[in-house]
């Protein structure tokens, strides 16, 4: 059973002793073939090759100018190269790889239908994935039909669809919708960018490099010089934030955030991950860089609206 963030027992900021998520928002590409590693290697921004079985890695596929079709989370399942990221990304993406994989001996599929995504959080998570799967101390583990990422204190476990109802008998817990999850995603200052902000933004505008997201030392891929550029000539003005407070108006994929001057408000940037429960939202938007933490923020269109900056948790020191 799914229950709704309206039932669900949790509020922005604070995070029950358990909570199992069923992460629909997500999808998921496979990649095979003998040359599927090499091919996405030669696509993306992280380091595929190097990739280990038991890590799992941020990175961006991004067009010719460097702007970013989508980011992700990328692992292995045996022989599989997997690409974890938002489904309005993954309708967008998977076509503009498979332009490419022609030219190569890969294939790439959705399966987001066919695997289930569930996220597990909260002070019981790591005893609750341990007794019930398996010791998960690596940041990927495999275990018998599940795999299971590791994230700080929180999991994503990747399993057959029949094996959920099990998993939440055992949890005794309901499983809840994508906003808790999504919360702690936002929390973590995570890009998790949505087709409607596809070729929009370079990594660093979103804080790829922040997150070991963008590899420097790897060869040549889709959109690498302006991202080289970005990194040695700077020339990067923006920054994905995280924000809270509250809105009157309920946000949507295309909301934007205003920022106040001498002469009222301006556009400041895009939202792109939001969770609202009543007037109370949790966000990340792109502003630009050099936005005061002090500034005053609010919704575009919801003049009650008050937004504030909440520090993320790690530093942009480096993101030159």
């Amino acid at each position: 059973m799914t229950i709704s963030a309206q039932q669900a027992d949790w509020q922005i900021g604070e995070q029950p002793a358990l909570v199992l998520s069923q992460l629909s928002h997500l999808g998921l590409i496979e990649v095979t073939g003998e040359q599927g590693r090499s091919f996405i290697h030669g696509q993306v921004t992280t380091d595929v090759t190097s990739l280990e079985a038991e890590q799992w890695r941020w990175g961006a596929h991004c067009d010719a100018k460097g702007k970013m079709i989508a980011s992700f989370r990328t692992f292995a399942i045996a022989d599989k190269l997997m690409m974890l990221m938002p489904q309005s990304a993954v309708e967008v993406d998977l076509p503009q790889l498979k332009k490419y994989a022609v030219f190569s001996k890969a294939e790439l599929t959705d399966v987001s239908d066919s695997i289930a995504l569930i996220g597990v959080s909260g002070e019981q998570a790591t005893a609750f994935v341990s007794q019930h799967i398996g010791e998960a101390n690596a940041e990927v583990s495999q275990f018998e039909g599940v795999t299971v990422l590791k994230d700080a204190q929180r999991y994503i476990l990747v399993l057959e669809n029949d094996r959920v109802a099990d998993l939440v008998a055992k949890a005794n817990v309901a499983l809840t919708d994508t906003s808790h999850w999504q919360a702690l995603e936002i929390n973590s200052g995570y890009p998790n960018i949505s087709a409607n902000a596809a070729s929009q933004y370079v990594p660093q505008m979103c804080n790829l490099q922040a997150i070991n997201g963008i590899s420097f030392n790897k060869g040549c891929y889709m959109g690498q010089e302006t991202i080289a550029r970005m990194k040695y000539r700077g020339g990067n003005k923006r920054a994905l934030y995280i924000l809270k407070g509250s809105a009157s108006i309920q946000l949507t994929a295309e909301s934007q955030v205003e920022i106040a001057d001498e002469d009222g408000f301006r556009r400041g940037g895009n939202v792109i991950e939001y969770v609202q429960r009543d007037d109370q939202v949790l966000l990340t938007a792109v502003l630009a860089n050099d936005t005061p933490d002090s500034a005053q923020l609010r919704v575009k269109d919801d003049e009650t609206s008050v937004l504030t900056i909440t520090p993320l948790p790690y530093s942009l020191e480096d993101e030159a």
